[in-house]
């Protein structure tokens, strides 16, 4: 569908870490008439880069634990089950970024990477996309406690085995989106991935 859309006002409503902007707008319905005028918040954070980190070789996943505030009312604990993640900042591209981010939150080096896919995280009310990648890196003398002291992170990394990480997902232990995708991906293409990348 090349449906249309009109902006007609914006209003930043708050602006700090993130932004919330208020909308009011319209868009081209299915049956083609307009729709009546919405107002709709938007939450803006930018846009971000998450990658698994993957040792094809000893079969290993990096993980990482983290306190996020944002699962303070979540049945279990704020501190989540994740995989490394970023924001992307002015002049970087998505892969620089998955690279930066896997050396300050796992101390680890991606040796190579590949696109898992780019999907949008809560579209009903964000802006805000992931662009999301498998990364090969050796696990051998990974884990330990990591993150930028000056942005707060204190990030404990975890190596678990393939066959751990999907059992942690399965008992439901990892509940955000990037690492439940990023792990059924790989439960997908993990064959391939240790084949091509063990050469």
């Amino acid at each position: 569908m090349s449906a249309k859309y009109e902006i007609i006002e914006k209003e930043i409503c708050y602006s700090g870490f993130f932004s919330i902007a208020r909308l009011r707008l319209r868009h081209q319905k299915f049956d083609g008439e307009w729709s009546e005028v919405l107002i709709r918040e938007l939450f803006e954070r930018g846009h971000a880069v998450a990658v698994l980190p993957y040792d094809p070789v000893r079969d290993e996943v990096v993980l990482i634990e983290q306190f996020r505030v944002g699962a303070l009312d979540f049945p279990t604990e704020p501190w989540l089950l994740e995989i490394v993640a970023g924001v992307i900042e002015e002049g970087e591209n998505p892969r620089q970024v998955a690279e930066r981010e896997a050396l300050e939150e796992a101390g680890c080096i991606i040796e190579r990477m590949e696109p898992v896919c780019e999907y949008l995280v809560s579209p009903g009310g964000a802006s805000e996309s992931i662009a999301l990648f498998c990364g090969k890196v050796d696990a051998t003398n990974i884990g330990g406690v990591h993150g930028v002291a000056s942005e707060g992170e204190d990030i404990q990394v975890k190596v678990v085995s393939y066959d751990e990480s999907i059992a942690l997902l399965k008992r439901g232990l990892i509940n955000s989106a990037s690492p439940i995708i990023a792990l059924q991906w790989l439960m997908m293409n993990r064959g391939r991935l240790r084949r091509e990348w063990q050469k």
